[in-house]
């Protein structure tokens, strides 16, 4: 199942699955209550939102070997996390805005995990009853200000540096060798396989919900594979993973 969630002409912004024949539309939210409705409405009569709003993103760095050789980096021994704030989210078509405080702003494609139920001290061979789904995201980040603040909260943490989408993704599974790209302008930069990941999804969310509690709908930001690069204005960056979908987002200027 690919879950969904739009702003429907003439209806509320709801959560909805892709058909053949479109959209149907669902009453609730799909991380507590919901129920299908009989609507199913033509795609061109909705506009794609981010899948989710969480109230965290847990992002990790250096999850890939070739990424972390890029960076001049070790591969951590245990997961390296870091936070985005919730309004860094934005969806599909959605601008990426470039702030004036950075000079150098890179795009990271990445595999995210979207929580479907509340988890604290979850072992990694009970991770994916946790789990709800699977979207592409794109862990933008202001790579001069990483450098030189010490720390990244600044530097991942602007305002649309989250892109989700385009749907969560229920059955699919990142053990498979699912290739994940990230293009600019429609020329390729990154391509890995969500199977090279250093720690596997079970891994991560044991190591973070020994930290932390996670809620229905927080995500989790896996890592990305080298490549990672500039991005300027009227850039077009299409984050794709085999099995979800394509996330492409249109870059702006603040």
């Amino acid at each position: 199942m690919k879950i969904v969630r739009i702003d429907a002409e003439a209806e509320d912004i709801t959560y909805g699955t892709v058909e053949p024949d479109g959209i149907r539309l669902y009453h609730g939210s799909p991380f507590f209550q919901w129920e299908r409705s009989e609507t199913v409405l033509p795609i061109t009569q909705v506009k794609l939102l981010a899948p989710v709003i969480p109230t965290k993103i847990i992002a990790v760095g250096k999850n890939y070997v070739d990424h972390a050789a890029e960076m001049d980096s070790d591969v951590p021994e245990s997961p390296l996390i870091f936070l985005k704030p919730p309004t860094t989210v934005i969806g599909p078509m959605a601008a990426i805005r470039l702030p004036p405080e950075s000079s150098e702003v890179h795009h990271e494609g990445e595999l995210a995990i979207v929580m479907g139920k509340v988890a604290r001290r979850v072992s990694a061979a009970d991770a994916s009853s946790y789990i709800l789904g699977y979207t592409a995201a794109n862990d933008v980040t202001a790579r001069d200000l990483q450098r030189s603040d010490g720390q990244w909260s600044r530097a991942k943490g602007f305002d649309t540096f989250c892109p989700l989408g385009p749907a969560i993704d229920t059955e699919f599974d990142p053990a498979e060798p699912n290739r994940i790209t990230c293009s600019v302008n429609g020329v390729l930069r990154q391509e890995g396989s969500t199977a090279d990941l250093v720690f596997d999804v079970g891994a991560i969310i044991e190591y973070v919900t020994a930290v932390m509690t996670l809620l229905p709908g927080d995500v989790i930001l896996t890592g990305t594979p080298a490549g990672v690069g500039p991005i300027v204005a009227g850039d077009r960056v299409e984050v794709d993973i085999e099995g979800i979908g394509t996330l492409m987002n249109l870059v702006t200027s603040a």
